[in-house]
Formats: structure tokens, C-alpha cells, sequence
């Protein structure tokens, strides 16, 4: 019987371990979720590659058999150990990354919908390796893509006239 690997030494395997992401063969659906807790919106922080360290919405890769909204709802509670519910699409965008030679390194096709907490305390799970409420005013703080600010902005547009 062998010993189980460290969980650091499992993190570095696992890191190198060929990426199936990297120059695929077709787009990878991609599932985001804007979180909103009255007036703060809910940012988790990467832990793994690719983009580890930086700060996003939660999210990832739809799975087989799973509808968007399902892997929407599961993503945040496995990132974040949060439950929410789907308050309705925002969009669809599309994040093509070509390398130096012009080929495409990485396509992904992401769906973001809006949702409400509903019940739990933000704990950084997964691949997450921290998560936070985050009032609009202090994002900028966070170096987030463009489109990330642009879903969250769209969300609190549309949930502007609600009572929440």
C-alpha cells in the first residue's frame, strides 16, 4: 500500500497534467453566475490555471447531462459552498484567446446568468481559493476582465428595479 500524495504535491501533479483546454478541438461551454446579496455582488478568487490568482465571478465548464442553469447552481455551490437561485440570463460571451503564431490557444463559449443568495457563508471550495461579498464601489480594486464588469453592470441594471 502507498501513501496517499500531499494535497500540495496533488495540486503540482494536477497542474501539469495535460490541459484538454488548451488548443481544443472545439469551444468549451463555460457557465458564469453574477451573485448578488443585497447591494454586493459575490467575486471568488482562482486557485488553479489557468488564470489562478485572479478574480472572477464564479463559474466553469458545463458538464455532460447537466443543463447551463444546473451547472451554474453547482459551480457556485462548490466554489463557494453558497446556495442561490437563477434570476435569469444575461449573456452569451465569447472568450477566444489566439496564441503568438495566430493559432487559437484556448475558445470558450460562456453563458452568465444573474442569481440571489439564498443561504450559506462564502467559503472558498474547489478550485476557488477565496471568495468574498463585494460592494460595486471597491470592484476596480479587483482587476476584473471587462466582460466580467460588464455582466455584473447588466445585472445590477436589471435588478434595479426590484425590491430586494
Amino acid at each position: 500500500m502507498t501513501d496517499p500524495v500531499p494535497t500540495q504535491a496533488a495540486s503540482v501533479a494536477a497542474d501539469a497534467a495535460p490541459d484538454v483546454r488548451t488548443y481544443p478541438a472545439r469551444p468549451i461551454v463555460g457557465v458564469g453566475v453574477v451573485v448578488w446579496r443585497g447591494d454586493r455582488v459575490l467575486l471568488i478568487q482562482r486557485g488553479k490555471a489557468p488564470r489562478r490568482g485572479e478574480w472572477s465571478i464564479p463559474g466553469g465548464a458545463q458538464e455532460v447531462g447537466e443543463t447551463v442553469e444546473a451547472a451554474g447552481r453547482r459551480e457556485v455551490r462548490e466554489e463557494t459552498g453558497l446556495e442561490i437561485e437563477i434570476t435569469g440570463f444575461l449573456a452569451v460571451v465569447d472568450a477566444i484567446r489566439p496564441d503568438d503564431e495566430g493559432r487559437i490557444r484556448s475558445h470558450y463559449t460562456l453563458i452568465d446568468f444573474a442569481a440571489e443568495w439564498v443561504s450559506g457563508d462564502p467559503v472558498a471550495g474547489d478550485d476557488a481559493a477565496d471568495c468574498r461579498w463585494v460592494h460595486p464601489d471597491e470592484l476596480p480594486d479587483y482587476g476584473l476582465w471587462e466582460e466580467t464588469l460588464r455582466m455584473i453592470r447588466l445585472s445590477s441594471e436589471r435588478r434595479a428595479g426590484t425590491s430586494r
